[in-house]
């Protein structure tokens, strides 16, 4: 016997469940379906805990894909604002960190929970633990096996997602099934990611734990906050940023000193000539930081003893130190996916397959990749609302 529904929704995480609510508030029978036994498991180690459910600079230029248009659309007509009123509504207290990041004050359980109480308002009908085992499309019809059942709907959205934290369950699953209806994947790759660094770089490995405000940047694209080092390489807010951009066997650009003026060691010379060179970097820099710099610039002794040539070459390469990341941490530690469903097979207004009517994909699965700091969970309410009202 096979169960009839309006629309079979492929992943409970955040585009998933925002798409099963949006198309079930207008009358739509939704069948929503996740492999794991928990919906929203990103949403609940997001923002360490807290999830940052949002951003308030959301704007299409802060996303990665190949038609960097595509979200516009999406992002234009279900805003950050309009997210921020259904938790509000829902009484859940936030705060604005840096940079129009959004968190709650309490936990990101707040936020599934909100999703889940919107599902069953909306009557979605939601299938946990159970993986579909096979996916068939014929005579208008897309259906689903599932635990033994068979389900049929005029539409199969894809919302499961990429592959990245594979211990959350993260699978390439959607651009197996999307290839399988006929359409293309822009390469996959970790992003928000830390970089590894190789031998040559043993040094800063040594500095793990050692945080500081940078600017770094990858041919154009630049970002300023937080680098962190690691046991294995460069991490922080900012390196995560940049990963998102980076080639592999290309070199970024680190200014460790973003406030420094021009010529700030000659002038420091002329007023505190007996001033070290170490000493001088110290004060701008954390103590082991500064040591390990000095010791790659190989410039000791004091400032007066010093040539300004020397000083002046000395600030030009911490304004623009280079690293050679020998790769990233991978899936495994990426926050995100870059690549997914070619958006060229998409709509931007509805999120369906051009080619094949009644086939959609949202959320992460897709070739849209936001900066760090709740941006991807906007392309998800975004894109899962487009596709929710379009079923």
């Amino acid at each position: 016997m096979t169960s009839s529904f309006d629309a079979i929704i492929l992943g409970a995480g955040a585009a998933g469940m925002m798409c099963a609510w949006t198309a079930g508030t207008r009358g739509k029978r939704v069948l929503l379906i996740d492999h794991a036994d928990e919906p929203g498991k990103k949403i609940l180690i997001s923002g360490g805990g807290r999830c940052n459910f949002t951003n308030i600079h959301t704007a299409a230029d802060r996303y990665l894909s190949s038609n960097p248009h595509f979200a516009k659309s999406a992002l234009g007509r279900y805003t950050a604002q309009d997210f921020l009123g259904l938790v509000e509504s829902y009484g859940i207290a936030w705060h604005e960190k840096t940079l129009g990041q959004l968190f709650c004050d309490g936990s990101a359980r707040q936020i599934v929970d909100m999703l889940m109480e919107e599902c069953r308002k909306a009557d979605v009908t939601t299938t946990l633990g159970h993986s579909a085992t096979a996916i068939e499309h014929g005579d208008g019809q897309f259906r689903v096996t599932l635990n033994g059942l068979e389900y049929q709907a005029p539409a199969l959205v894809l919302a499961t997602g990429g592959p990245s934290i594979p211990k959350l369950g993260g699978t390439g699953f959607a651009y197996d099934v999307a290839r399988r209806f006929g359409l293309s994947i822009v390469h996959p790759r970790p992003a928000l990611v830390p970089f590894t660094l190789g031998p040559d770089e043993a040094l800063f490995r040594s500095l793990s734990g050692v945080s500081t405000e940078v600017v770094v940047s990858w041919n154009k694209t630049r970002f300023r906050e937080a680098a962190l080092f690691t046991h294995r390489g460069l991490s922080g807010p900012a390196m995560l940023q940049i990963s998102s951009y980076w080639q592999h066997r290309t070199p970024i650009s680190v200014n460790f000193l973003p406030d420094a003026e021009r010529d700030w060691l000659v002038r420091l010379k002329q007023t505190q000539p007996r001033t070290a060179f170490r000493k001088a970097i110290s004060s701008m820099l954390p103590a082991r930081l500064a040591e390990a710099l000095t010791e790659r610039l190989a410039v000791e002794g004091e400032l007066a003893n010093l040539p300004d040539k020397a000083l002046r070459t000395a600030e030009m390469q911490l304004a623009s130190w280079a690293f050679l990341p020998s790769g990233t941490e991978g899936f495994a530690k990426a926050e995100v996916t870059a690549g997914g469903i070619s958006v060229a097979e998409l709509s931007s207004r509805t999120m369906m397959a051009t080619r094949l009517p009644g086939l959609y994909a949202i959320g992460e699965a897709v070739d849209v990749t936001g900066w760090l700091g709740g941006y991807n969970f906007q392309w998800a309410w975004a894109s899962g609302w487009a596709a929710g009202q379009a079923i």
